[in-house]
């Protein structure tokens, strides 16, 4: 059965994740997303922070930012690097340099034959390789562009560069995480939530654009700014500011209003539980699941606003009870009274957890470079239109072939012209670190 976006065509410049995370998912969906990569130039943090890691550097690192499977880069960590496999899938990657003119000259020539345009580079970079919105619809007029940066294409910010941890500080995210007595500068994990935000609205937006080329037969421009499009998921805090001019601080993982809202130390080592009471019901079915204990009757705790104002003493007996219990337990124990609760999982546990495995979520699916491996699927199903992974993670340069002889139909003769001037590839060279 055909797919969504089947018969979409899709150039994809993008890099790290936002950019990455948009066109899988048009990818998942049917459109045939190409990556355009070049084997001169490693793009930073989208298939490695090197080229060429010393072998013995990431089991000594042991760093997200060094992650291959096993621990060993391989003979081509581009192909091996986990934040790039996470998002590579049903896609296809050809090679050229769009620095050289014939790079550009051909690069022009297959957004003749594409629908879409998708980037999340710095503004100036755009406009130094001449890929700008501007110049491509002069070679297709009907062009759909989604442009990612990080600030937007003007104002004083235009020109900055940023990866997710600076766009959640632009953004006010990073003031919200943590508990009160941290540090913002060492005491909270960054967690890159703006990325995924783009990405997925990045998505919809191209959706929508192709929806408003197939009725007026126009193409656009789509700006999206991702440090702006991050701050509407931060909503209350902003209103709160906007009504009230009220500058939220950190709370941990409370609520502004309701109580107990928090993590509690459960039973093991590192083992935790969710607990949210948003209502006297809820309150009422939490002293129930815990038996009642005499603490529940303390007429500090009798009202929602006494709960919130004395949450401290009530954390502290919440977490005698949960000590005694494993993260499942307790959450069965308080979901069966009403009471909003989660187990909270680690990795190991989010793969081996019943109700994400019994929907057959993780897929497993075997890659030339980086083995067989177990990958987030499909993000949601679909009645009339059933989706599966179609291609495992794509290598560097691995539809160069595809691409050049049948969409491009070019000679053998300029093939071989173009490997000779470092378009075409499979790998990056030795001198790149």
């Amino acid at each position: 059965m055909a797919l969504p976006l089947d018969g979409i065509r899709v150039l994809d410049l993008t890099a790290v994740w936002a950019g990455p995370h948009c066109t899988m998912l048009l990818a998942d969906w049917g459109a045939e997303v190409i990556r355009i990569e070049s084997i001169q130039v490693l793009q930073p943090s989208t298939r490695g922070h090197m080229a060429h890691p010393p072998k013995e550097l990431p089991r000594l690192r042991k760093s997200w930012g060094m992650t291959y499977p096993d621990w060993d880069p391989g003979d081509q960590p581009w192909n091996r690097y986990p934040i790039f496999q996470s998002h590579a899938r049903n896609k296809l990657s050809m090679t050229v340099d769009l620095r050289l003119p014939e790079g550009l000259d051909l690069f022009h020539r297959l957004v003749n034959i594409c629908d879409v345009f998708v980037e999340n580079n710095v503004p100036e970079t755009i406009e130094k390789l001449h890929v700008t919105y501007e110049e491509l619809v002069e070679h297709r007029p009907d062009l759909i562009a989604l442009r990612m940066p990080a600030y937007g294409l003007s104002g004083p910010y235009k020109n900055y560069r940023s990866f997710g941890v600076q766009l959640e500080g632009t953004a006010g995210h990073s003031l919200l995480r943590g508990y009160p007595d941290m540090d913002p500068a060492t005491g909270r994990d960054d967690v890159y939530l703006g990325d995924a935000a783009a990405g997925v609205n990045g998505a919809l937006a191209v959706v929508m654009a192709l929806r408003h080329r197939r009725r007026t037969g126009k193409g656009q421009l789509i700006e999206l700014a991702q440090a702006e499009n991050f701050v509407p998921y931060l909503g209350e805090a902003v209103m709160d500011y906007t009504m009230n001019r009220r500058v939220r601080d950190t709370i941990g993982n409370r609520h502004p209003s309701a109580a107990p809202h928090g993590v509690y130390r459960c039973r093991g080592d590192d083992r935790w539980v969710t607990i949210v009471v948003g209502s006297d019901r809820q309150w009422q079915g939490l002293c129930r699941a815990i038996g009642n204990p005499a603490w529940c009757g303390d007429p500090r705790f009798a009202t929602g606003i006494g709960r919130w104002k004395n949450q401290d003493e009530m954390d502290v007996s919440i977490e005698e009870w949960t000590r005694e219990r494993s993260p499942d337990e307790a959450m069965r124990l308080l979901q069966a009274e009403g009471v909003p609760a989660g187990a909270v999982l680690d990795d190991r546990d989010l793969y081996d957890d019943p109700q994400i495995n019994g929907f057959g979520f993780f897929k497993e699916l075997t890659h030339a470079d980086a083995g067989t491996h177990k990958y987030p699927g499909i993000m949601w199903s679909a009645s009339e239109t059933p989706n599966e992974i179609r291609t495992p993670p794509v290598r560097l340069g691995e539809h160069n072939e595809y691409v050049y002889q049948e969409l491009l139909a070019m000679s053998a003769g300029d093939i071989i012209d173009f490997e000779k001037k470092g378009h075409i590839g499979t790998r990056y060279p030795d001198h790149l670190p």
